[in-house]
């Protein structure tokens, strides 16, 4: 187990918990009012600042029930927080709802916050890459 320092920005920021034990992902919730007509997209801000530990890094995600019963998503999913980052998190949400707008009310669980080890890595310039069983084949590669 990793502490991950938290600090609230905003008297009303909404400290993340995990619903259930052994859930990967901390609920975050917004800290400000805003409606999202259909297609359009908002940086709404948690109220929160967080410490991820160096060597982890944070990846903020849609939430399924969100995106399944309302289509609201997190656009750049999932969104990356450096260990180094101290500002607020902010989640840009999108609604993909053709007709529906939706409100963002503060205190309501609008993503989620997984922290990962993330290894070090150094490039190494080759000549050539070692090869492997998928090659260069890209997308669609492995449909049938």
């Amino acid at each position: 187990m990793i502490e991950l320092p938290i600090q609230r920005l905003r008297k009303n920021a909404v400290v993340p918990e995990h619903a259930y034990a052994g859930d990967a992902g901390l609920d975050l919730s917004a800290c400000e009012r805003v409606e999202l007509r259909p297609g359009e997209r908002a940086l709404v801000g948690t109220g929160l600042a967080v410490a991820i530990p160096e060597g982890y890094a944070g990846f903020v995600q849609p939430r399924s029930g969100l995106a399944a019963r309302h289509g609201l998503t997190v656009v750049n999913s999932p969104g990356l927080v450096d260990s180094g980052y101290r500002g607020e998190l902010r989640v840009v949400l999108l609604n993909t709802d053709a007709t529906e707008p939706f409100l963002v009310e503060p205190g309501m669980r609008i993503a989620q916050l997984v922290v990962l080890p993330i290894p070090e890595v150094e490039f190494v310039e080759v000549e050539e890459l070692p090869s492997s069983e998928r090659g260069v084949r890209g997308f669609g590669s492995s449909a049938s």
